[in-house]
């Protein structure tokens, strides 16, 4: 296993609060996506506000279930520099990545606890980051919940620093996983991106066993939900 990166003065911005996290899928349109009324959204950020938070202390990210918003609806809604985010087009598949040995929240929307981008971790393979995030007790983000990330926070993605979300993952029609993992970046808007693509935030994939200098691997420490299940009946924080 390699040894993590060096630290440096990096600092991530802090999240805004869940009623501003809240105004702002508004704004895109995500309830909408995810056939939730503004209100909803509003009453769900504040009982998840008022619920225990999934880690202690700092700021929590409000993620809507991917049932509900997929990648393939929120990933143009992120922009950089004006360019609107993109899936790349040997993706086209990219709603099958779905979590794996993530247990969600049965809410609508949920609560994403101590974010890291997971620098230290650049230059690591996949298979190498996921049992030493586990060994943390950290859990893997899902690309939603990194897209979610991007979308309240664009400058999370920065040149030579930007991740990968390896919570989610494809399994094959025989039950495998595929060799793929999802990751977030910026495109050079080369080869099929296209040259009017380039500075834009880019959802695509890399092998599971291969190494990238400029990738991290986002975690969190937990995950929580309140209001309403998705099925009935009520959610508290964990």
């Amino acid at each position: 296993m390699p040894k993590p990166t060096p630290a440096t003065s990096v600092v991530l911005p802090a999240l805004p609060p869940l009623s501003a996290q809240a105004e702002r899928l508004i704004e895109l349109g995500v309830h909408e996506i995810a056939g939730l009324s503004a209100d909803e959204v509003r009453a769900y950020a504040e009982g998840a506000g008022a619920a225990p938070a999934p880690a202690p202390g700092g700021g929590v990210l409000l993620a809507v279930h991917p049932d509900l918003a997929p990648a393939s609806a929120l990933a143009p809604l992120m922009r950089r520099d004006g360019r609107p985010g993109f899936v790349v087009t040997d993706m086209s598949d990219v709603d099958r990545f779905t979590p794996s040995a993530i247990e969600l929240p049965e809410t609508p929307l949920h609560l994403v606890g101590g974010l890291d981008r997971g620098d230290h971790m650049a230059d690591w393979s996949p298979e190498e980051a996921l049992p030493a995030l586990t060994e943390e007790g950290r859990t893997p983000l899902l690309l939603t919940e990194g897209i979610h990330w991007v979308l309240q926070q664009p400058e999370i993605l920065e040149r030579n620093h930007c991740f990968m979300t390896i919570g989610s993952r494809l399994r094959k029609d025989n039950g495998t996983p595929d060799a793929r993992t999802p990751a977030i970046w910026i495109s050079n808007g080369s080869g099929r991106d296209g040259v009017e693509r380039r500075d834009a935030p880019k959802v695509g994939w890399c092998w599971w066993g291969n190494r990238h200098t400029w990738l991290g691997f986002a975690s969190a420490t937990g995950r929580a939900g309140a209001g309403v299940r998705r099925g009935g009946g009520s959610a508290t924080g964990v």
